[in-house]
């Protein structure tokens, strides 16, 4: 599978089945288009027997001579010989292995509080109550959680917990035993616990700034960006604004960490479609590490993204990708999660065919210990897949969960994203189409514009 486009003046070429990357001039372009235009299916062989040079000639015959179609044709011939352009598919044959892995957990997302102190209107887990009621998790529950994880993890020896919310820093000294816990079980059973808390700053102060830098291995830092895109957004419950209070807090923050481990985390609306504008208060702000995702909503919702609004989106991470080549080439460069990409090595297999992990290496879990897919599937019942003191009691929904990939999605099946997405988030499109294997089609489209804005800076700064 070819997938072509051009993005700042650049004629980029990706073949998806091996990843490779190329950025070719015009004529290269063309005749790779008309090849795959015509047959996706070319192999070394079929490319050197005539017919393919015929094929070009009398397509592109009259803008290019035969003799600069045929040194292309060379050029193509030999990156098919690499096994870098018409690559087969070398991952179908292998579903049949990543399905019969076995439920290995590495990662808890930890409930830790069901409760807020801010009233974020866009809010997926209405204020923390995730459809059922207030709650902040006990030790004695977190604990069970921690001892689950390490019964489950079989060899796996790094192990990763979220402290989650709602707000997390609502349930602080459950927080800092759960990790002392943690910290006396690495001893005793060969693990090493990767800990990251996600916070709205309300409640950030010295003390638990310190507790962070020295436990946390990341942390992540919930802002929307501008003062009024924020406040408009994420208020306190009496309608006040919550950035003044939490912008210096995570600016001091990021700073203890040198600009490391951490991100800011923002997430934009209809009401900021100019959402590059926000990425770039940030790094005004001083970050360097940040995101800024799309929200999900209902059609219904003000403040949903709706179809209609997705040629400003497009528009606008073509903006923010030519900002971030010029701000890194003056030295002053930033990262922005969407637009990190591995192009030499990247995931395993199994992460590029099925994504997350979410209800087979990854779960959340509730105040209560009950064990769900992942944070946004907490509070369907359909999803309930145990509790920390029986444990999985029902395994047919992590079968489930593991046997969705880019292969049972039939969008997935043509998407030239499908192995840097991994089939995109099984929340999402259960939220929008009732099964998880689906996708969610207007969080296709942006992600695919992210991947080809991602390359292209790739291509900019080699």
């Amino acid at each position: 599978m070819i997938h072509q486009y051009k993005s700042n003046g650049y004629n980029i070429v990706l073949d998806v089945n091996s990843g490779a990357v190329h950025v070719v001039d015009e004529l290269c372009y063309d005749v790779i288009a008309c090849l795959s235009g015509q047959d996706g299916t070319h192999t070394p062989k079929t490319l050197k027997d005539g017919r393919a040079l015929a094929l070009l000639k009398e397509s592109l015959g009259d803008r290019y001579i035969e003799s600069e179609l045929a040194e292309a044709l060379e050029d193509v011939a030999e990156l098919a010989e690499a096994g870098q352009l018409f690559a087969p598919d070398c991952y179908e044959c292998l579903l049949d292995e990543v399905k019969k892995r076995k439920t290995v957990v590495k990662a808890l997302c930890l409930h830790i509080a069901h409760d807020c102190n801010l009233a974020c209107k866009y809010c997926f887990a209405e204020e923390g109550e995730y459809h059922g009621r207030r709650a902040l998790m006990s030790y004695e529950v977190g604990k069970k959680a921690l001892d689950f994880l390490i019964a489950n993890s079989g060899s796996r020896r790094n192990l990763e917990v979220d402290f989650f919310g709602g707000e997390p820093l609502l349930n602080w000294q459950v927080v800092k035993d759960l990790v002392a816990y943690g910290r006396e079980q690495e001893k005793a059973h060969d693990k090493h616990f990767r800990f990251t808390v996600t916070t709205n700053g309300v409640l950030l102060d010295d003390e638990i700034e310190a507790f962070v830098n020295r436990e946390m291995d990341n942390v992540v830092l919930s802002l929307d960006g501008r003062p009024e895109v924020n406040d408009r957004m994420r208020p306190f419950r009496n309608g006040s604004g919550s950035y003044s209070l939490i912008v210096p807090k995570f600016q001091k923050l990021a700073d203890s960490r040198n600009q490391e481990r951490y991100y800011v985390r923002g997430t934009f609306t209809r009401e900021n479609l100019d959402f590059s504008e926000d990425i770039l208060h940030f790094a005004d702000l001083g970050f360097k590490q940040m995101s800024i995702e799309p929200v999900v909503g209902d059609e219904s919702d003000p403040y949903a993204i709706r179809e209609s609004d997705l040629p400003v989106i497009m528009e606008e991470y073509d903006k923010l990708a030519k900002i971030m080549i010029e701000r890194e080439k003056s030295g002053n460069g930033f990262h922005f999660f969407h637009f990190m990409i591995d192009l030499e090595g990247g995931p395993c297999v199994a992460k590029r065919l099925s994504g997350c992990g979410s209800g087979t290496e990854y779960l959340a879990v509730t105040p209560w210990g009950d064990l769900y897919p992942c944070h946004q599937f907490v509070g369907q019942e359909k999803f309930l897949m145990g509790n920390v003191d029986d444990g999985i009691v029902k395994p047919e929904i992590a079968d489930d969960f593991r046997s969705c990939n880019v292969y049972t999605k039939e969008k997935c099946r043509s998407c030239f994203a499908k192995f840097y997405c991994s089939g995109g988030c099984m929340a999402n499109a259960y939220n929008f189409h009732g099964t998880i294997h689906d996708a969610y089609d207007i969080g296709c489209e942006m992600q695919r514009k992210r991947v080809e804005c991602a390359i292209m800076i790739k291509a900019a700064l080699s």
